[in-house]
């Protein structure tokens, strides 16, 4: 595991709201030693929204879901329904076989309306994504799929956001490296699972099957 010494601020907001605590990540990154992918989020929702100790908790987020028709055709293949939530052994396991790595762009936040959306959203530490990849050699692309994890990758490396479904190059430390754009999991975005697994495929047949 990265401590967290080497995942905390690499930069900070000078205009924050002092008024609101300050919330830390709870998790580690997750870091199989074979991934070519870092999946770049936000920031957990908060603790009363999961299901599971993991990454994508919440229960009404698509993420797993979008992953299980992605890899079995099956969006539900990944839930456990009877228990309202999700099935964490076997997305563990097909994330580690698969090489995908998660992690989300700020350490620490002041959530301003208590909820996970991002436009409410403060960051105060941004994670150090540098260091996280100096875990994972092998890997070349990053995806995101919200705007507080787009607006530190064009803030400290000066990538432009792609269009949906496509990428934009980049370096970070003499790696070359590609900056994906993926449809937001959250319900509230106005796509169809479906749709939103068609665009995920495509990307992980690119980056994990070329």
């Amino acid at each position: 595991m990265l401590g967290k010494s080497c995942i905390f601020a690499v930069g900070m907001n000078d205009n924050l709201d002092h008024t609101v605590p300050v919330e830390r990540h709870p998790l580690e990154p997750f870091l199989p030693g074979n991934a070519r992918l870092l999946m770049l989020g936000s920031f957990p929702p908060p603790r009363k929204r999961w299901c599971m100790e993991f990454f994508y908790p919440n229960r009404t987020n698509m993420m797993w879901e979008i992953f299980g028709e992605v890899f079995f055709g099956d969006s539900g293949r990944l839930v456990d329904a009877e228990n309202k939530t999700f099935c964490l052994d076997d997305i563990r396991t097909l994330l580690m076989e698969r090489g995908i790595a998660i992690y989300d762009a700020a350490t620490a936040v002041r959530r301003l309306s208590g909820n996970a959306s991002d436009k409410d959203l403060q960051i105060v530490e941004k994670t150090d994504i540098a260091a996280l990849l100096e875990r994972i050699p092998r890997c070349h692309d990053v995806v995101c799929t919200g705007q507080k994890s787009f607006s530190v990758l064009t803030e400290d490396y000066g990538v432009a956001v792609p269009k949906m479904g496509e990428y934009n190059d980049f370096s970070i430390v003499g790696r070359s490296m590609r900056l994906w754009r993926m449809p937001s999991s959250s319900r509230a975005f106005p796509m169809p699972l479906k749709e939103k697994a068609a665009y995920y495929k495509q990307m992980m047949k690119t980056v994990l099957d070329g």
